[in-house]
């Protein structure tokens, strides 16, 4: 049987302190904390549901960053 592979580390970060920027220095500022994949959506958005476990999530309406979620 094949090994289960690790997921990389998430990068030690609190999705809660990118509530509030504005959307381009939020994801600025996920690339340089180490976020492999960083993803802007609007409000509403229908996306998939894997977990990517290198992924920061911001939900931006009007330039902001209304939320946030890893995966």
């Amino acid at each position: 049987m094949a090994p289960i592979p690790t997921p990389p580390r998430q990068p030690d970060d609190a999705p809660d302190s990118y509530v509030g920027l504005d959307g381009a220095t939020a994801e600025r500022q996920a690339r340089e904390r180490g976020w492999g994949h960083v993803r802007s959506l609007p409000p509403g958005s229908i996306i998939t549901m894997e977990f990517v476990a290198s992924r920061i999530n911001f939900e931006v309406e009007d330039g902001r960053v209304i939320r946030c979620w890893l995966g």
